[in-house]
């Protein structure tokens, strides 16, 4: 991904291996896509249950993004949009 692409989350999950499953689905589709955690690099993984993780994706991939995660079973929670969108 580069710098200038527009990510947005597109799920949130409650650990770090589940976005990570998600993760694995789409990188085998190709969609190019991160897992964003503030857990303390690993040291406290359980700020991950009240922050969660969360699978950005690029903006222009979206579409396909909601098809593939529906369809593999990894469906997450879908965030909120922000306020005034």
């Amino acid at each position: 991904m580069s710098d200038d692409e527009e990510l947005v989350v597109v799920r949130t999950y409650p650990t770090v291996i589940d976005a990570e499953l998600a993760k694995s689905a789409l990188d085998a589709f190709g969609i190019d896509c991160m897992v964003r955690s503030d857990n303390q690099g690993g040291q406290s993984p359980g700020l991950t249950f009240t922050r969660r993780a969360e699978l950005l994706v690029r903006a222009d991939d979206l579409e396909a993004v909601e098809d593939i995660l529906g369809a593999e079973g990894v469906e997450g929670d879908v965030p909120e949009p922000p306020k005034g969108h």
